[in-house]
């Protein structure tokens, strides 16, 4: 069992992180991790965007730049680590996904245009954490409208802790309910 981890944490201490990996210990495989502050793809701009469209017109899926769309897609599980920032999540992730949304690797279109799945997961874990309480979260709705619609992973699990930052609320008692969510899902 392949697992990708996708790490979006920025903080040395996150909150997110800690979540994460008490998920990754009840999941068992070849865990490989992608840290996002260290390893972050370039954002696009034209020249970068110039080269993306020459490779995939000549269809070279084996290059470097593809490496990232290419673990995505053959991942059995995935799991994105990203804190609640902004109502979303951090610059780095919507970065990421830029390079892995790849026509030919994580999608492909059928002749009268409808949408054909790539990847091979069938789920995605989403592991989050918020300083408030927040009603909306378009960071979880943006991934799972992906994983769904577009990657075909029909699987989307949100983990979440909140109120983390809250004066007066038990940080350890938030963590360790997300814990107990957590065990609930991989018993």
């Amino acid at each position: 069992m392949n697992i990708l981890v996708v790490n979006a944490c920025i903080r040395n201490e996150s909150r997110t992180k800690i979540l994460s990996d008490y998920l990754l210990s009840k999941l068992s495989g070849h865990i490989r991790e992608i840290n996002l502050n260290q390893d972050a793809p370039q954002p696009f701009d034209q020249k970068l965007l110039e080269k993306r469209t020459t490779l995939l017109n000549e269809k070279k899926y084996q290059d470097k730049m593809f490496d990232y769309a290419s673990l995505f897609a053959s991942a059995d599980i995935i799991v994105i680590t990203a804190p609640f920032w902004d109502l979303s999540f951090p610059a780095l992730l919507k970065t990421f996904i830029e390079h892995i949304t790849v026509n030919g690797i994580t999608f492909k279109y059928a002749p009268n245009g409808e949408i054909i799945p790539l990847c091979k997961a069938k789920t995605l874990y989403y592991v989050t954490t918020m300083g408030g309480h927040h009603t909306t979260d378009f960071g979880f709705g943006y991934i799972k409208a992906l994983a769904k619609n577009l990657y075909g992973i029909r699987d989307v699990r949100l983990i979440k802790a909140e109120g983390l930052d809250i004066k007066g609320n038990n940080i350890s008692q938030i963590l360790q309910n997300a814990k107990e969510q957590i065990d609930t899902l991989l018993p």
